[in-house]
């Protein structure tokens, strides 16, 4: 052998030792780099950079998901991040390691799970599966989303979540359980609050919204106005007497309501439907005009005559002299509270809510009153309004005193 011959001899061995002294020594737990080289059925064969040996990388190790085709996930070529799980065998030379990308994976969401846990953050994740007690969903990781922490109401049946992307705050996480505790209904609590924060300061009194009933009690109605709920007192939903709100209202209505009071500091607001209503005496001329025959209700008797409501919060005098042609001393001679009357209306005057009525005008005269009277109008009182209106109401101030 010549000494050129020699030397190379000599220089290959070199390279070669110190190829082999280059390769890294390959540990259980190592994270290390993979280059695919084959895909098999069930497993992706991966050459490990600077080891110089071989791994094997077993389907269900390539996703943190289900894999139903390994070729769908890896091919040819492809450079893995893969954690080192095991070794297989004594022949470490031919490739006798395990590895694993999807615990790899798993280790990156548990820390970014753990980092949005302390920082209170708020994550998304699909829904994959309903079981009994809860949701499935898949945020890399198993999560888990008990029944009580689904919605801030009751919910039946959890078969439409599945597939549906939801919001989530993280509740419990222990990675070393693979452990992890999720719940929607807070971030859903999270959410109306802040909305009815936002409702409440927009809110001011005396303005008109638009809202819908939203549940209905004995003394009120409560009133959806888009993440606030006001109430209307029953003496505030109409004009007229109510009973029961139920009477009139109905859930899922919609309504226009006034705003009466806001206090954020309580959250309560305090609403009129019947503010927004036209009011009673509204187009009373038209409604009641002189010579108009109605229908009314007898609500009280004084001395000198009797309060006939002749619309829902519109109450007329009818003078004791316009309730018989036949003389009386009182009204409860002939009249009681509750009795249904027939009126004729002979003065309007709307800016002082005062209606005069008349009943004796709808009936017949007695013979012996048609000849003395002669020519005098049916409906003449024999009072002039400021007498029938002045007199009425300083008798009924003087009852009030006594």
């Amino acid at each position: 052998m010549t000494e050129f011959e020699n030397g190379q001899v000599e220089n290959g061995n070199e390279s070669m030792a110190d190829a082999l002294e280059s390769f890294q020594e390959v540990k259980v737990g190592d994270i290390v780099k993979g280059e695919v080289l084959a895909v098999e059925d069930k497993q992706a064969i991966v050459g490990i950079e600077g080891a110089g040996v071989e791994g094997v990388v077993p389907a269900k190790e390539l996703s943190t998901l289900p894999v139903e085709d390994i070729n769908e996930i890896v091919k040819v070529g492809d450079v893995l991040d893969l954690v080192v799980i095991s070794t297989i065998g004594k022949d470490k030379e031919n490739g006798s390691y395990l590895l694993s990308k999807r615990r790899l994976d798993a280790k990156k969401v548990w820390e970014d799970i753990e980092k949005d846990f302390k920082e209170g953050n708020i994550i998304e994740a699909p829904v994959t599966n309903v079981v009994k007690g809860g949701l499935v969903v898949d945020v890399g990781v198993r999560g888990f989303v008990p029944a009580s922490m689904v919605e801030d109401h009751f919910v039946a049946d959890f078969e439409d979540y599945k597939g549906k992307t939801l919001a989530f705050k993280i509740i419990e996480i222990e990675p070393s359980e693979n452990r992890l505790i999720l719940s929607h209904k807070a971030v859903v609590e999270t959410e109306k609050e802040a909305k009815k924060q936002e409702v409440l300061s927009s809110i001011h009194e005396g303005e008109t919204l638009e809202g819908t009933v939203a549940r209905l009690t004995d003394f009120g109605a409560f009133i959806d106005l888009g993440g606030v709920d006001g109430l209307v007192h029953v003496s505030e939903i109409s004009h007229g007497h109510v009973e029961r709100p139920s009477d009139v209202l109905n859930v899922g209505d919609s309504v226009n309501v006034k705003v009466l009071s806001v206090d954020p500091e309580k959250e309560r607001v305090s609403l009129s439907i019947k503010d927004t209503l036209p009011g009673p005496w509204t187009d009373i001329e038209e409604k009641a005009a002189a010579g108009t025959v109605l229908e009314g209700t007898v609500k009280r008797l004084t001395s000198f005559g009797a309060f006939v409501e002749i619309f829902p919060g519109v109450e007329g005098l009818v003078h004791i002299s316009q309730i018989s042609h036949k003389h009386i001393a009182t009204p409860h001679e002939v009249l009681k509270e509750g009795d249904t009357v027939q009126v004729k209306v002979l003065e309007v005057h709307p800016e002082e809510h005062r209606v005069a009525l008349s009943i004796k005008a709808l009936e017949e005269k007695p013979q012996e009153e048609k000849e003395e009277t002669y020519e005098m109008p049916e409906e003449s009182t024999g009072f002039t309004m400021g007498d029938i209106l002045g007199d009425a109401l300083k008798d009924d101030t003087n009852s009030d005193e006594e």
